[in-house]
């Protein structure tokens, strides 16, 4: 019958001089590398923000490259035993990519992201040194220098600042969306926050991420003693991005 003569021909496919079949373990490390090559690429994102941010991520990329390059150090010393070269190799080049990109383009950002005329300053400026503290000193010296100049700031907005969300004409500025923008208002610190308010041209909406302001600064310490509803520090805005 032809079906018993397809069952008794089979056999004879399968060369008896056929090698076994080798298992080879996939390096672990090749796993984690090419993993931390993806979240490298986060490095970029966070770029958008500062560098500071660009900076903190900058340990991802690094595990990649360090990591891939041990599994290919240790692929090419057991061939035999280990396989995942190419997926060691991906996540260096990912993880080099979220690194050098990443840093270069928050290199780019800092350098262009402040409006002619203005001076950079920060939420970590306007904190008193335990010095200034122990002297009686609210505001730094150095901040105090830019009272009546027109200055340049990152924070977020403070939903519960503002009562609308579109065309908003003045509301308050903060260090850190998640630790300033839940909580009552009693419990942000003075140099946590500015009071931006825009001139005439200008308004904005609310919005989760990261805002960029720039106008004249004022300072108010004698709003000290009426805690945080009356803030110390004020813009008077006339760019946001």
């Amino acid at each position: 019958m032809a079906f018993s003569e397809a069952v008794t021909d089979y056999p004879s496919v399968i060369s008896a001089d056929a090698e076994p079949f080798e298992y080879r373990a996939f390096s672990t490390s090749a796993i984690a590398s090419g993993i931390f090559g993806v979240l490298s690429l986060l490095t970029i994102v966070a770029a958008r923000d500062s560098f500071e941010s660009a900076l903190m991520l900058s340990p991802i990329p690094l595990l990649g490259v360090i990591l891939g390059l041990r599994s290919l150090s240790a692929i090419r010393a057991t061939p035999d035993q280990l396989s995942g070269r190419k997926f060691a190799i991906a996540g260096i080049v990912l993880s080099l990519v979220g690194l050098l990109g990443g840093l270069s383009y928050a290199g780019y950002v800092h350098a262009t992201e402040v409006p002619e005329g203005a001076a950079r300053t920060s939420f970590y400026e306007f904190r008193p040194s335990e010095n200034d503290e122990r002297a009686g000193i609210p505001i730094p010296k150095d901040v105090q220098a830019l009272d009546g100049k027109r200055v340049f700031i990152k924070g977020y907005f403070r939903q519960d600042s503002s009562p609308v969300t579109r065309n908003v004409r003045r509301f308050l500025l903060v260090r850190d969306n998640n630790q300033c923008c839940f909580g009552d208002l009693s419990n942000v610190k003075y140099y946590d926050q500015v009071l931006v308010d825009f001139d005439d041209k200008l308004t904005t909406d609310y919005k989760s991420g990261l805002f960029r302001i720039a106008g004249t600064l004022h300072l108010q310490p004698q709003n000290l003693v009426n805690g945080s509803q009356a803030p110390v520090y004020y813009i008077k805005a006339d760019y946001v991005r």
